[in-house]
């Protein structure tokens, strides 16, 4: 019995992964397996596209009772024929909790609370949203950005897990997970505005902390925010003035974590994002990123 777990929690870096054999394996199983099943009705929704922690992606070999692949989040798992509760209902703190199984992520010591945090947030979340679309704008402002197109992007496959929130700011495929500054020889060394905006610099994007929010004549207009230490997002303004962006491998998105549409990434729900750092400019054709 083996198990693979993606803690889905980044949007530009790829997510941490933990393999769990032997007796490691044993003892997830006993807090995973399928308790109580969870009618349609009293199953809480869970967001397509958020940004941090949006649960633990399992897949697993030898497992009774369990699909070859599934998603816990607060307790609840979903998969093929799978929709119950785990039998530990917290074997997602359990695992951040685990400092065994957290060193060998060799992601800091600061990383299990934060992780601890983000399940907790992701929990209210849940109780609290109800995901009616809002309406979406058709007025065109931003003449030169590009069209939002979330169906290009979710294809459930090569394109949306491999493609991150800086390919999609910048609107270049590269099914890489793009990361800021790789290509120019130049790469973010640390997760901190400092260090990642002269990153994206290198990668020819253009430093605009002037912008306020404004369309550029040419080009279109991106946005960089940090959770510190962890991970980076970007946004891009759309046509119609409104910003959209793809939380690491999930959906691409028009709406913040309280399903607002988003006229300004700086007073964005932007979940542990909480540092804006600054406003740039993607001229087409001109970028290079990998």
């Amino acid at each position: 019995m083996e198990f693979r777990v993606t803690i889905d929690i980044f949007s530009g870096r790829k997510n941490p992964v933990l393999e769990l054999k032997g007796s490691e394996a044993a003892q997830f199983y006993d807090r995973v397996r399928p308790a109580g099943k969870v009618s349609a009705r009293e199953m809480l929704p869970i967001p397509p596209s958020t940004l941090g922690y949006r649960g633990l992606i399992i897949e697993q070999s030898g497992a009774r009772g369990l699909p070859k692949s599934f998603r816990v989040a607060g307790g609840d798992l979903l998969g093929p024929r799978l929709s119950h509760r785990a039998a530990d209902e917290d074997v997602e703190k359990f695992l951040a909790a685990n400092k065994a199984l957290m060193r060998k992520l060799r992601l800091g010591e600061k990383f299990p609370s934060f992780l601890l945090k983000e399940i907790e947030r992701f929990r209210e979340t849940r109780e609290q949203c109800r995901f009616k679309p809002p309406q979406w704008p058709r007025q065109e402002h931003c003449h030169c950005a590009p069209l939002y197109e979330p169906l290009w992007w979710n294809d459930g496959g090569q394109k949306q897990f491999n493609n991150n929130c800086y390919n999609y700011s910048t609107n270049h495929r590269t099914d890489t997970f793009a990361q800021p500054g790789l290509a120019a020889g130049a790469e973010y060394t640390s997760l901190t505005c400092a260090s990642v905006r002269p990153a994206a610099v290198a990668d020819d994007l253009i430093a605009s902390p002037g912008a306020k929010n404004k369309c550029p004549k040419e080009g279109h207009l991106v946005a960089l925010v940090i959770a510190p230490g962890f991970d980076f997002h970007w946004y891009r303004k759309g046509r119609n003035g409104y910003w959209t962006h793809k939380p690491g491998g999930t959906q691409a998105t028009n709406v913040d974590n309280s399903n607002h549409l988003i006229p300004d990434p700086r007073t964005a729900d932007r979940g542990p994002y909480t540092d804006f750092c600054t406003f740039m400019i993607v001229m087409h054709g001109h970028i290079k990123i990998r």
